[in-house]
């Protein structure tokens, strides 16, 4: 049986650096810092911008390590995608930004291991209600109105794109 440490860390998506307190906590395990940053860093380059967890586990009799990437949070995603760098202080009145839904359902599809949702639908429908309470218009409309027309099936066919990919894992 081997003996696992894990070491976990916030990082900016892509810009890991070997400094504290991620070059200290590897190298005190025998790692070489500079090849497990450049494998963190590389990922996690498609989350370039946001700050994200990543776990290093490291094996400490053999010194190999897996690296487990987290997911950013919906808001995180949400303000990424439409380009701001903060929620709005009153979503109700002031809005950050339009996402069209397929932008809604690729961030359903990232959340997708943390999500309690079981079908695609109220997956984004989800992440529909995380855009409207940060001021996030969808397809020009508020969300809770684009929310009915999934309801009523207005968007099932561009849902249905989606679907497999939902249902894989």
């Amino acid at each position: 049986m081997s003996a696992e440490k894990v070491v976990t860390v916030q990082v900016e998506g892509g810009k890991a650096r070997p400094g504290p307190p991620l070059g200290p906590m590897l190298s005190s395990l025998g790692l070489d810092v500079k090849k497990v940053v450049d494998d963190i860093n590389r990922e996690t380059k498609k989350f370039e911008g946001m700050t994200i967890p990543v776990k290093v586990i490291v094996d400490v009799k053999t010194k190999s390590y897996r690296i487990e990437v987290g997911i950013p949070t919906t808001t995180a995603l949400l303000l990424k995608a439409v380009g701001a760098d903060r929620p709005s202080g009153d979503p109700m009145h002031q809005k950050i930004g339009d996402l069209p839904l397929e932008k809604i359902i690729e961030i359903a599809l990232q959340k997708k291991p943390q999500l309690l949702a079981k079908t695609l639908k109220a997956a984004v429908k989800t992440i529909l209600g995380s855009a409207r309470s940060i001021g996030i218009t969808v397809e020009g409309k508020d969300p809770k109105q684009v929310t009915r027309e999934i309801d009523e099936g207005l968007y099932d066919e561009l849902l249905k794109k989606y679907e497999e990919e939902w249902e894989k894992d």
